[in-house]
């Protein structure tokens, strides 16, 4: 194999800047955007795909897992989509699903309410340093390279790829060996009312018993009264940041789809077709920053709490398991604080923050707090602390965390405790 390195010079031309730059339109650069779009901040979201909600319209894990709150960003979300669902309180939880077309939708109109400017098919590429921060991001659009400028540079891509390539350290997986969470490919069906012609098609598997499935086990979700039925089955061993696993993954994980649809036919929903397969498979886990602190499985297990509190979650430890097995480690959590440390990057770069599941997390504490609601969580954090970070004229990491949590609750971000 051919392991040449290349030295690729290129003068790119600057497209805009923005007070805040946010890279990645997921649940977290979402909130992240809106964050600081409500202290007056002038904010750029650059999204690679052509929708925002991340996982949970590009991977269909449409979805919430109940959190043990819904709070802030996320509340508005349910009551403005999903308003048979909102509980009286900011403690309460709910574990709706929901379209993720309605949902793609209420994300583009809500960034236009708010007076974010996002840009579709703009996939990062790397950074450019300015003094000791990062002066502005490359991306690649259907225009080539540009250059988008930023003062305060939010990384959400669910990946750290912004802060890697910064020179940010980070690890991967489990510490014992590097190994991530299994990818998988959701997929919907519909009642047709009427029994459907089952379709295995060429090279895929049949699966005769329970024990057979990728996960041994049978996933899925029937909420609403549309006779739509959410599938999470298949299961694949691979890093979805490594491009040779990603390319299996999204093979053998089709095949999966397939599969699992026909077994479901053969075992009690006779009159249900395939109605919709994610674009992408979804990923649970890739890479974590080392930022200023790192949250642990004794945080999450004891209920830590932290003065620098952003997010809390009582979200179970769920490991889906990282060799692929038909085992998931699942683990009741009372309830526990995030700290706003965890999204601060070690190192010298003044203006990078990191929101989302690729906080600073070990393998364990990680599987607790990926899910997106607290991934909105977070991002509405870092967008408020963007945003004082500008008006006090100071780096991310000396802001003063009890404005962060004043504008939270101004925000209608509810901390229990504060």
């Amino acid at each position: 194999m051919n392991h040449a390195v290349y030295s690729f010079e290129r003068q790119v031309k600057t497209h805009t800047k923005a007070d805040v730059v946010v890279i990645g339109g997921g649940p977290a650069g979402t909130a992240a955007a809106i964050g600081a779009a409500r202290r007056g901040k002038q904010v750029i979201l650059l999204e690679k795909s052509a929708q925002l909600g991340g996982m949970g319209t590009l991977a269909n894990v449409s979805v919430f897992m109940p959190v043990g709150n819904v709070t802030g960003i996320y509340r508005e979300i349910i009551k403005e989509m999903l308003a048979d669902y909102l509980p009286a309180g900011h403690d309460e939880s709910v574990a709706p699903q929901y379209s993720p077309f309605l949902l793609r939708q209420y994300l583009n109109d809500k960034m236009k309410k708010e007076g974010v400017s996002v840009y579709f098919h703009c996939e990062f590429v790397g950074t450019i340093r300015s003094g000791s921060g990062i002066g502005a991001v490359i991306v690649s659009t259907r225009e080539g390279l540009r250059a988008i400028e930023g003062d305060i540079i939010i990384d959400c891509t669910g990946d750290a790829r912004v802060a890697i390539d910064a020179g940010v350290p980070y690890r991967t997986g489990r510490e014992s060996d590097g190994l991530t969470q299994p990818m998988t490919l959701m997929f919907t069906m519909q009642d047709t009312g009427k029994p459907v012609e089952k379709i295995l098609p060429e090279g895929c598997y049949y699966y005769e018993e329970v024990s057979d499935l990728p996960q041994g086990r049978r996933l899925y979700w029937k909420q609403r009264d549309d006779g739509v039925l959410l599938v999470n089955m298949s299961r694949v061993k691979a890093n979805g940041a490594d491009m040779e696993q990603v390319n299996y993954a999204e093979t053998e994980a089709l095949k999966q789809v397939f599969s699992v649809a026909h077994y479901l036919q053969r075992t009690g929903f006779e009159t249900y077709a395939i109605a919709h397969i994610a674009p992408q498979t979804g990923v649970r886990e890739t890479n974590q920053i080392e930022g200023l602190y790192t949250l642990t499985e004794q945080d999450v297990v004891s209920g830590a709490r932290f003065p620098d509190v952003v997010a809390q979650t009582n979200y179970e430890i769920d490991i889906h398991s990282p060799d692929a097995g038909k085992t998931t480690d699942e683990r009741r959590v009372d309830g526990y604080d995030i700290p706003y440390r965890t999204m601060v990057p070690v190192g010298d770069i003044d203006n990078l923050l990191v929101a989302g599941r690729s906080i600073s997390a070990t393998h364990v504490a990680m599987s607790s707090m990926r899910v997106q609601a607290t991934c909105y969580a977070l991002g509405q954090a870092a967008g408020i602390a963007a945003a004082i970070s500008l008006e006090d004229g100071v780096p991310v990491r000396e802001v003063d965390i009890a404005k962060v949590q004043a504008e939270l609750a101004n925000q209608d971000a509810r901390l229990l405790g504060r």
